[in-house]
Parts: structure tokens; sequence; C-alpha cells
């Protein structure tokens, strides 16, 4: 099967990518070398004004339950369940997307713009802050799950996508009520997320073979 060089993104790709790659520059542009920024403060400290004791603490343990243990234990399964059922082309997306996201925010973004993290956060977590690798993993592992799973079963792709998208969005909540990290960065993570992961979709879908039962 020949491979495309170029990435055969269409006009909806096109434009994700540049939505996203534009949110994370002008993000970065927005930082400037600062550590954080004042609205950044005021949206971590009104959400932990609303938030009572119990729903804080809660929100807590998930964000403990979808860290790198978590989710690393998650990939591994998944990776199985591809093997398993010999899905080998859908296999290749699920590591691209995983490995490379973790390569982009580790290895270069975060060194890159050495952000810290919010002082006062409620447990411990180490590395810096910009951009967040828990906003641009879960995009990554968990809509590429959601797009696998689809092709071989396109009844469950509305069911997979809502379910997918309510547990971002309740990492994102969580990872703001533990204050590990500015909301700029799960905008900035989330941009890097999208982008990565419409360019392992595009080359997925140039180059799948028919769905195998």
């Amino acid at each position: 099967m020949r491979f495309p060089l170029r990435p055969p993104l269409t006009s909806r790709d096109w434009l994700l990518l540049a939505g996203s790659v534009g949110m994370l520059l002008g993000l970065a542009r927005l930082l400037d070398g600062q550590d954080h920024l004042p609205f950044d403060e005021q949206l971590l400290n009104g959400l932990g004004e609303r938030l009572s004791g119990v729903s804080r603490g809660v929100l807590v343990l998930i964000y403990r339950m979808s860290g790198v243990g978590f989710t690393g234990s998650l990939v591994c399964l998944s990776l199985l369940f591809l093997i398993r059922k010999r899905w080998w082309h859908d296999l290749k997306l699920l590591v691209c997307a995983t490995a490379g996201i973790l390569a982009i925010v580790d290895l270069w973004l975060k060194p890159l713009f050495d952000r810290a993290r919010p002082l006062d956060r409620l447990l411990h977590v180490d590395g810096r802050s910009f951009p967040s690798g828990h906003a641009a993993g879960a995009i990554a592992f968990y809509l590429a799950m959601v797009a696998i799973l689809s092709w071989h079963h396109p009844r469950l792709r509305w069911p997979l996508t809502l379910a997918a998208v309510a547990w971002i969005a309740l990492i994102w909540l969580s990872t703001l009520a533990a204050r590990a990290h500015w909301p700029t960065d799960l905008l900035a993570g989330g941009a890097v997320g999208s982008a990565w992961l419409t360019i392992c979709l595009a080359y997925w879908r140039a180059t799948r073979p028919s769905p195998q039962p």
C-alpha cells in the first residue's frame, strides 16, 4: 500500500488544523514569558469558590484516575485489544496518536515554553505546565479510539463520541479543580491534541483497508 507523503487533509481538516495552530500561537504570544495571567488566576479562584469539599474531592480523585498510570494502562489494554482483533491499520493510528502527542508535548513544547504550574495545587504534580499533556493526551487517545471503534461499528459512533467528549470535559474540569494547570494550559493542550489527531486521522482514512469483521 502506497503511503502518501503529503497529509491527505480535507478542507475541514485544514480549517481545524489552522484553528488549532492559531489558538496555540495566540496563547503563546499572550503568555510572552509570563508564568500566569490575571484571568487564569481569576478562573481558578472562581471555580474553587463554587466547589464544595465533596465535589472538589471527587474531581481531584478523577484527576488522579486520569493520570499517566491509569491512562497508560488504558492505552496498553487498547493496543492489546487491537492486536487481538488483528486490526493492524488501527494499531498504527493509536500508536502514532498517543506516542506522537507524548513526544510533541513533553519533549518539545513544554521545554520550549517552560511555564510553571500553579503554586497552590491540591496534589503533587511534576513537570512544566504549558501546554497540558492531560488535555492533549485525552483528545488524542479517546477520540482516536472513537474513530477506530466507529469505523468497525458505525451504530456506536454517536454514543461513543458523546461518552468520550463528556469524559474529556470531566478530565479538564478535574484538572482545574486540582489546580494542576492554568486554564490556558488546557486550551493549548486541546489545540495541540486536536491538530495532531487531525493529521493522524487524515493518514489513517487515506490508507485504511475495508473494515474487517
